[in-house]
């Protein structure tokens, strides 16, 4: 009986621990952010990282098994339960400015490490069933348009001024953020009109899933409103920012500095496993599917999370990706020790 599967059920402590700080008082209100930007990165630090990959046999035998679908497709009733808990509370119960922030922080960080991150390895399933989820967990974070930049811009234009999802080597994090969530927006805009071009169809239509994406994400926020108050849909909006935030810091970590060559025909060389950062420490890689071996993702992005692989030829990050975020935060910080990083990676015969 295979339970390998298990290890990634520890992904379900952070909702659990999310509705412990969104129903307690005083400073346990924080203990979503204590245990994702505290705990898990002194434990990264502390453990040597995992570079072993599953050999052949294995792989084929865990990349058809169900059950590790099932576990993804779990965390949206498990994310909209926690959200439905969070909007109907935090406008009736009595909270000082600090509860109010530990309990917003806490329904954020489950909107990004569940909500975005699930959705994001779901998006890239072509079922119409795991796309349907993959926009519900998205619009609990109010980014249903990642789904199209992501899969239709991100990976193909990856590490090339052409992503705004890729940052540049100097650029601060906090810059980074409002240049990504922009041009994303934007692109997204754009790559769904030369979609219906090609369809002969006009931007005003409902095929326009972009069109869709807004029109259902603000009757959703209106239904917040509507059955919970300002407050709640505030909250609600706040920490859907929050989950947004932390998707872009993941983004800029993943390509920080890192380049596709252009060839004389101004076509880019293809996607390879150097052109992404990559982590092997183990917590980080279970609380988010495997996400961090994100070299292996890029270089096959249909690859399901629980066979991704650990190439030699990647750069690694010197720990998991709470602790990298946090080191983000620090731009001179940051500089002093990726850059040193960048200028040590050996050149790669294509």
């Amino acid at each position: 009986m295979n339970i390998r599967f298990l290890k990634y059920s520890i992904v379900f402590i952070i909702p659990m621990v999310a509705y412990f700080s969104i129903s307690s008082s005083g400073w346990w209100t924080f203990s979503t952010v204590i245990l994702v930007y505290a705990l898990l990165p002194l434990l990264e630090f502390l453990f040597k990282p995992n570079e072993k990959n599953l050999d052949k046999a294995e792989e084929e035998l865990v990349a058809e098994d169900r059950v590790y679908d099932y576990l993804l497709y779990l965390v949206v009733p498990v994310q909209f339960a926690l959200l439905y808990y969070f909007v109907s509370v935090i406008g009736t119960i009595d909270s000082t400015g600090l509860e109010l922030a530990g309990r917003i922080f806490s329904m954020g960080i489950t909107c990004g490490a569940l909500g975005i991150n699930v959705a994001h390895e779901l998006g890239h399933r072509k079922g119409k069933f795991e796309q349907f989820l993959a926009k519900a967990l998205l619009l609990t974070s109010l980014y249903m348009h990642f789904n199209i930049e992501h899969n239709r811009g991100h990976h193909k234009n990856v590490s090339t001024h052409k992503d705004p999802s890729s940052a540049r080597r100097g650029e601060w994090v906090h810059f980074f953020w409002i240049r990504s969530m922009v041009m994303g927006y934007i692109s997204s805009w754009k790559i769904e009109a030369a979609r219906l071009k090609k369809m002969s169809v006009g931007v005003i239509s409902l095929q326009n899933e972009m069109l869709k994406f807004q029109i259902i994400q603000l009757a959703f926020i209106a239904a917040i409103y509507w059955s919970f108050g300002l407050i709640s849909m505030l909250c609600f909006i706040a920490a859907a920012l929050i989950g947004i935030i932390q998707l872009e810091t993941v983004n800029y970590i993943e390509h920080y500095g890192l380049s596709r060559i252009q060839k004389d025909s101004g076509q880019y060389e293809r996607v390879q496993p150097w052109h992404s950062w990559n982590s092997n420490h183990t917590l980080g890689r279970l609380f988010l599917f495997e996400l961090s071996r994100h070299s292996d993702h890029h270089f096959l992005a249909s690859k399901k999370y629980q066979i991704l692989q650990h190439h030699d030829q990647s750069p690694q990050m010197p720990t998991g990706y709470p602790g990298m975020m946090l080191l983000s935060l620090v731009p001179p910080l940051w500089f002093a020790i990726m850059h040193n990083r960048i200028a040590n990676i050996s050149e790669i015969e294509v």
